[in-house]
């Protein structure tokens, strides 16, 4: 079996999209081929920090309301107190020198870790691929699943 690692990334809390990228640039480091999957919520780690104008219908223009734009607009799963709780950690993490998420999805894509979103999840949520953040991919769950069946580790976080 190659020494390929997958992940699936569900998940749009900041921590756990924290914990995703850091294994994900540790694995690369290491000399693994690394494919990250974002699905559902774990699309909003993509997406770009700027409203991109693009026309879409009342529901997905409501999703992308209501939804975090960007990995910095990201909130904790637990302790989030509507934001307060994500702002004191970022601010440990500046004064431990800890990557912030930005920082560990850009070490991510010079490594070249292949970043997938889920083409069903966007139609679904109103996601637009000029609304992600460049050097992604896009595809559908058999193009994951292809992926995991060579890999000798696959995650879902």
């Amino acid at each position: 079996m190659a020494d390929k690692k997958t992940m699936i990334v569900f998940s749009g809390d900041m921590d756990k999209v924290m914990a995703s990228f850091i294994i994900a640039n540790g694995a690369a480091a290491m000399g693994s081929e690394v494919t990250m999957f974002f699905t559902f919520w774990g699309l909003n780690a993509l997406r770009k920090a700027k409203k991109i104008k693009i026309k879409k219908d009342f529901m997905e223009s409501m999703f992308g309301w209501m939804m975090p734009r960007g990995s910095e607009k990201l909130g904790l799963s637990k302790m989030n107190f509507c934001g307060m709780g994500a702002s004191m950690m970022k601010s440990i993490m500046k004064k431990k020198n800890v990557n912030s998420l930005p920082e560990l999805i850009e070490s991510a894509q010079l490594m070249g870790v292949k970043m997938i979103a889920c083409t069903m999840s966007m139609d679904v949520m109103g996601i637009r691929e000029e609304e992600l953040i460049d050097g992604i991919e896009f595809a559908g769950v058999a193009t994951y699943l292809g992926e995991s069946d060579e890999a000798n580790v696959n995650l879902f976080i």
